[in-house]
């Protein structure tokens, strides 16, 4: 039983807290038995795995929480990512909000059968924040990294105004869906370069556009319907 706060377990999980010290290690912090449960599901085993009340007194292990109410278990894994591809892929630049990354990439694990892409100025999607909110499925469909010139198939940006709807375009197979931030989106350097653009209409009442992972994840479903999935 761990009893002291200096103990090299809690100090190494606390250091994993920290971007850059995560990339050098390649490793992440799956905190509580469901992220821990989808790492395992996923056939990665943790390189430490700390249980309250049997490995760790649960204050210490609170203590290098990143959830304000603490866990009973954190697991430090290995990040694992992919390579670009398959029909239905997600190209994201810019999105550097972790939760956005890690809705998105639940999004594709549900809607997509390829992974999410990240280019230039993305948020890591190992921190816990996007973690937790991709609900484990950066375990099961880990994301990609690669920059714009390194996609394969069709190039459909959305776009919140003055492109078709996207019912209206049919981007063929295979096809990256491609993303900005909701504040800037995509630059125009990218916009040039891809096959085309869609947006996800709004009602007139409406806001001016959605958030970012929740265009995508209409999107998603409509290219799933239109291809007959849905």
């Amino acid at each position: 039983m761990i009893t002291s706060k200096d103990n090299p377990g809690l100090k190494a999980i606390k250091r994993l807290h920290d971007k850059r010290h995560r990339e050098r290690a390649g490793l992440c912090v799956a905190e509580g038995e469901d992220l821990v449960e989808a790492a395992r599901a996923a056939g990665l085993e943790p390189e430490l795995l700390l249980v309250a009340g049997e490995d760790v007194e649960p204050r210490l292990l609170e203590g290098v929480s990143t959830l304000g109410s603490g866990t009973r278990v954190i697991g430090v894994f290995p990040q694992v990512w992919s390579e670009p591809g398959g029909d239905v892929s997600v190209y994201l630049h810019g999105v550097a909000d972790p939760g956005n990354v890690g809705t998105l990439i639940r999004s594709a694990h549900a809607l997509a059968d390829g992974p999410v892409v990240l280019g230039p100025g993305c948020a890591d999607p190992w921190s816990p924040k996007a973690i937790r909110a991709s609900m484990g499925s950066v375990f099961a469909r880990p994301p990609a990294r690669a920059s714009f010139d390194e996609l394969h198939g069709a190039t459909l940006a959305l776009v919140p105004r003055d492109a078709p709807a996207l019912w209206e375009v049919d981007p063929g197979r295979p096809v990256v869906l491609c993303l900005g931030a909701e504040r800037s989106g995509l630059p125009d350097a990218v916009l040039e370069l891809c096959s085309g653009r869609a947006r996800v209409p709004v009602r007139p009442d409406g806001p001016d556009s959605l958030n970012v992972a929740m265009a995508a994840t209409a999107a998603l479903y409509e290219l799933n319907r239109m291809a007959g999935h849905a």
